[in-house]
C-alpha cells in the first residue's frame, strides 16, 4: 500500500493562496473528499498535508485545517508538514508552540524567495532547531538552486532533509547531467532523503514512463530504496497527469524492485521519517 507524503488541499473560502492567480489550471478548490475517492482506488492509505504556500497570515489556520481533516472518523491523514518562516524573529516562538499531534515536519518553499534567504545565518540557526525539536525540513528548490540545498544540509548536519520533488529536474530543457551530478553530491550526505514526487509536471507535454526512468534509476542507484519516499504532489501532478495515471507510473518505474525495496519506497519509508 501506499503512503502519500505530499498532498495538497485548496479552500479559497478559508485560506488566501496569493500565488494561484498565477497558475489558472489549479486556481480552483481541491477538497479532501474527491483526493480520498481516488485514492481509495489506487492503494493509498496513508497521507500527510504538504502546506500550499499560502499567506503568512493563514500558517497557523491552514494546520487547524489539517487537524479538523485528521479528526474524521477512519481519516487517513496522519499529519501535516507546516509552512514556516525560519528567517524570522518569531520562528522560536512559533516551534515552542506549535501542535507537535498535527505538525509532523516543516517546509520553506525556497523558489519563491531570493537565493539569499537560505544563506541567511538566522534561517540556518533555525533550521538546525528543527533537528533539535525531532522535525525534519523539506527542501522545494529548483535544480539550479540544488547547490544551495548542499550547504544548507552541510551547516544542519543534525536536521533531517527531504528533498522534494526529486531536486526539480529540468526534464523538458534536457538538464540531466547538471541534475544527476548535484543528486550524487546530496546523496552523499546521510541526513538527506530524496522524495519521488511530481516530476510528470516537468517533462514534456508527451512525456512517457521512458522520460522519467532515467531520473528515477539514477535517484535509486545514489539513494538506495532506503531513503526515498513517495508523494503524489496532488493537484500540481494534474498539470501533465493525473493522480491515477502518477500512481500507475510510479507502480511501472518500480517494477523490477524486490517487495521489500518497492516498500520501503511506497510506504515504510515514510512512517520512519514522520
Amino acid at each position: 500500500m501506499i503512503f502519500d507524503t505530499h498532498l495538497h488541499l485548496i479552500d479559497r473560502s478559508r485560506l488566501s493562496y496569493p500565488w494561484l492567480a498565477n497558475l489558472p489550471p489549479l486556481d480552483r478548490d481541491w477538497d479532501f473528499d474527491s483526493y480520498l475517492a481516488t485514492a481509495a482506488r489506487v492503494g493509498i492509505t496513508d497521507v500527510l498535508h504538504m502546506e500550499v504556500d499560502v499567506a503568512e497570515a493563514d500558517i497557523d489556520r491552514e494546520t487547524a485545517w489539517v487537524a479538523e481533516l485528521m479528526a474524521r472518523p477512519g481519516s487517513p491523514l496522519r499529519g501535516a508538514i507546516s509552512a514556516a518562516r525560519p528567517e524570522s524573529d518569531g520562528f522560536e516562538a512559533w516551534l515552542d508552540r506549535v501542535d507537535r499531534r498535527v505538525v509532523r515536519g516543516v517546509r520553506r518553499v525556497l523558489h519563491v524567495v531570493p537565493d539569499a534567504v537560505s544563506q541567511d545565518a538566522r534561517f540556518r540557526a533555525n533550521v538546525r532547531k528543527l533537528g533539535q525539536a525531532g522535525l525534519p525540513f523539506d527542501i522545494c528548490v529548483l535544480q539550479r538552486q540544488l547547490p544551495l540545498a548542499l550547504q544548507l544540509v552541510d551547516v544542519c548536519p543534525d536536521t533531517s532533509f527531504i528533498l522534494d520533488h526529486c531536486g526539480v529536474p529540468a526534464i523538458a530543457a534536457g538538464g540531466f547531467e547538471d541534475w544527476a551530478a548535484s543528486i550524487t553530491r546530496l546523496a552523499k550526505r546521510p541526513n538527506v532523503n530524496v522524495k519521488l514526487s511530481g516530476i510528470s509536471a516537468y517533462g514534456p507535454a508527451d512525456w512517457s514512463l521512458q522520460t522519467l526512468r532515467p531520473y528515477v534509476t539514477h535517484l535509486i542507484e545514489r539513494f538506495g530504496p532506503g531513503r526515498i519516499v513517495w508523494g503524489s504532489d496532488s493537484p500540481v501532478c494534474t498539470l501533465q497527469s493525473t493522480l491515477a495515471e502518477w500512481v500507475a507510473t510510479t507502480n511501472a518505474l518500480l517494477q523490477d524492485l524486490s517487495s521489500e525495496d518497492r516498500a520501503l519506497i511506497l510506504s515504510e519509508n515514510a512512517r520512519r521519517t514522520w
